[in-house]
């Protein structure tokens, strides 16, 4: 099938050079040889009006993280509560625009680890530093660069112009490497900022036209076939007669917990989300996201008076509260419309896995649990023999973890799976029984008892939830008008200009934090060009990581490091709370903080494996925990310490913290109102969801 046409990639060509052309014109003005290079290139000048900063905001953090993990997770078995973390958002920006951003704009810092010299000491902003680089560039600018380049090569399919072939990976990541690194190197904050207005106006157009053709659809579509992928049991096809799409999207998928998805809430069992983390877990992300995270506040810190960034703040946190219905409510749509497709998407995953650890395996299983289409299988062949003639292979055993209902869909795959993971540990077959949840359960029964073994970990899905919003592009959008292509180059934007956003904040840590630290007699000017070749650096790095993630191997080490944020996040928010609210408390702090949060988390996620049957209940539980539940742990404790030692040895009098004298720092009437109207807005929806 012809995946976009000659019009659609027209427009996505001319748009997106526009775009870029545009944020490099309005950049054009920067005196990177003046006295205020450095500003002028890493905070615009610090000009930055409410409305740039707003869009920015929104268009910085919105990605394929969004468009593709959201919507996946919404697809299965999350559902709304994952708008949580948009909604959450809304008021933790109102927030930040009067608790935290009054102390950043009064003391002109241009980094956030910045603050935390003039308020603790070096050690504290040196330790922030390195790890915010090693986060930054280390994790997201690669995953960010290989997730956009999936949904962009998804859809340009069999599209070439000349010897460039776009539906191809490794170019897809290096061309949206290079054109974030284009204008950031060029334009600095400023480009960013400009691109952003548009990218993000893009971005949230895009999404309502996925939500329109997404719901025309489920008001048109056959009730026997939507009623087999209806979260709600009690819903029956004649149910669904004559019902509009919201009728038929509530009756599908609303229900009792765990299967209904229209809940915010979520059972205190629930693995990512449970009701705990709402009330704490949950926070902690966020307030460390948009308070604290560079690439984030960068833009808030480039405002041209405390007034403006307020009003930019709360425009984005109204922006924040529509994002759930163009991304959360599309990505269930997209389970209900097209499960099959989901189905065999995750049919095709689960045997390149298979095939690459497993090749005995793989010529093992039914049909069912192969592709259908010639050349996938074709290439699944030549991998299974190259695997096969191999010599001397290094590759530990693979076991192969489902859940139930993986088993339900393919029961005599699932009991050989169970059989063939016990053969690989040497252990006893149990009884696999006969029911997907007996099936499954036997098979996390084998799994436990792998030990001291050293082996590797798959998971084989029943449904590619990640491929929901793809699908939905691929499925509902006609090709050939040009409309495909203005969606893709708002998804693109999302990507580039979330790139875009981490490459010039981490030049900007890498130059004000570090080297301007080693080189105090730095000019403007070699500021400006440090910049720029940290630019430079980083992209490349992230550019030659983000093709290998193609890899499946590569899965675990990601997932796991979603986690990775727990390390230092609770630490950073207890200490920047108590550097702007506990003005006695001691410069020391900020090192307790830093240092002790990664041992508490690390003990906590690690207790079982590092103790063993000699684990305490506690630390077992706690083990167990959501990671939310186990940052809230964390964030307790480190706050509970601080506070003694601020008992225990108070500073004798308050830290004199710098003032930027050009900066107005007036706050904004009309921002508080408007934030008042975010929070109320925010509590009616989650009523109307709860």
């Amino acid at each position: 099938m012809n995946q976009i046409g000659a019009l659609d990639i027209i427009v996505f060509l001319v748009l997106a050079i526009f775009v870029i052309g545009m944020g490099i014109f309005a950049s054009r003005g920067e005196k990177t040889h003046s006295d205020k290079g450095a500003q002028d290139y890493f905070l615009a000048g610090r000009g930055l009006s409410w409305w740039l900063v707003g869009f920015s905001l929104i268009a910085a953090n919105i990605s394929t993280e969004q468009f593709v993990g959201m919507s996946g997770k919404a697809a299965d078995w999350l559902g709304m509560a994952i708008a949580s973390y948009e909604w959450m958002a809304a008021i933790t920006l109102v927030l930040v625009g009067f608790l935290f951003l009054p102390k950043f704009l009064k003391s002109g810092i241009y980094t956030i680890p910045e603050f935390l010299e003039y308020r603790y000491n070096t050690f504290a902003r040196t330790v922030m530093a390195i790890a915010t680089l090693i986060i930054l560039v280390g994790v997201p600018t690669a995953s960010v660069i290989y997730s956009g380049a999936k949904v962009i090569t998804g859809n340009f399919q069999g599209a070439v112009i000349g010897p460039l072939d776009f539906g191809n990976l490794t170019l897809a990541c290096w061309i949206i490497g290079s054109v974030a690194a284009i204008y950031v190197f060029t334009g600095g904050l400023k480009a960013c900022a400009w691109t952003d207005l548009l990218w993000g106006s893009g971005l949230i157009l895009g999404g309502v036209v996925i939500a329109y053709y997404a719901a025309s659809m489920l008001g048109n579509s056959d009730p026997s076939e939507l009623v087999a992928t209806a979260a709600n049991s009690n819903v029956k096809a004649e149910d669904l007669v004559g019902s509009g799409a919201w009728s038929r999207f509530w009756q599908l998928n609303s229900g009792e917990l765990p299967q209904g998805k229209l809940h915010m809430v979520r059972g205190i069992e629930d693995p990512e989300i449970p009701w705990s983390a709402l009330v704490l877990g949950l926070w902690i992300p966020n307030f460390f996201y948009w308070g604290l995270n560079q690439y984030i506040t960068q833009r808030t810190l480039g405002s041209k008076s405390l007034a403006e960034g307020q009003k930019g703040i709360v425009f984005a946190a109204f922006l924040k509260l529509v994002i759930p219905f163009v991304v959360v409510i599309p990505g269930i749509l997209a389970f209900n419309l097209f499960s099959t497709d989901l189905k065999a998407d995750a049919v095709n995953r689960n045997a390149q896995i298979v095939a690459e650890h497993s090749p005995e395996l793989y010529e093992s299983l039914p049909a069912s649990m192969k592709p259908v289409d010639d050349e996938r299988n074709r290439s699944i062949k030549e991998k299974i023999a190259g695997h096969l003639s191999a010599e001397g292979s290094a590759d530990v055993p693979c076991l192969y973890e489902f859940n139930e209902q993986f088993a339900e869909l393919h029961p005599n795959a699932a009991a050989s799976i169970v059989a063939y993971n016990a053969g690989k540990l040497g252990v006893d077959s149990p009884s696999a029984g006969t029911t997907s949840a007996e099936i499954a359960a036997a098979n996390k029964e084998v799994i436990e008892q792998i030990g001291d073994k050293k082996v590797a970990k798959q998971s084989l899905l029943a449904y590619d939830h990640d491929n929901a919003f793809p699908t939905l592009i691929r499925r509902l959008l006609p090709v050939g008008i040009g409309l495909k292509g203005f969606v893709l180059v708002a998804i693109f934007g999302a990507v580039v200009s979330s790139l875009a956003s981490m490459l010039n904040s981490a030049s900007t840590i890498a130059t004000m934090d570090i080297y301007y630290k080693l080189n105090k007699n730095a000019s403007q000017y070699q500021l400006v060009s440090a910049g720029r070749v940290f630019v430079v650096l980083f992209v490349l790095i992230a550019m030659i990581i983000a093709p290998m993630l193609e890899n499946p191997a590569f899965g675990g080490i990601f997932t796991f490091i979603q986690e990775f944020q727990g390390f230092i996040s609770p630490g950073i928010l207890a200490i920047f709370l108590f550097g702007l609210l506990v003005h006695r408390a001691p410069r020391i702090a900020g090192t307790v903080g830093l240092l002790l949060n990664p041992v508490l988390y690390g003990l906590f996620k690690f207790s079982n494996s590092i103790l063993g049957d000699a684990n305490p209940g506690f630390l077992k539980t706690v083990a167990g925990w959501s990671f939310l539940d186990r940052m809230g742990l964390c964030f307790g404790i480190v706050i509970a310490t601080l506070t003694v030692l601020t008992l225990v040895a108070p500073l004798k009098k308050p830290v004199d913290l710098p003032v930027n004298p050009e900066m107005d720092i007036t706050p904004s009437k009309g921002a508080k109102v408007g934030g008042a109207i975010v929070i109320l807005l925010t509590v009616i929806l989650y009523v109307i969801f709860w």
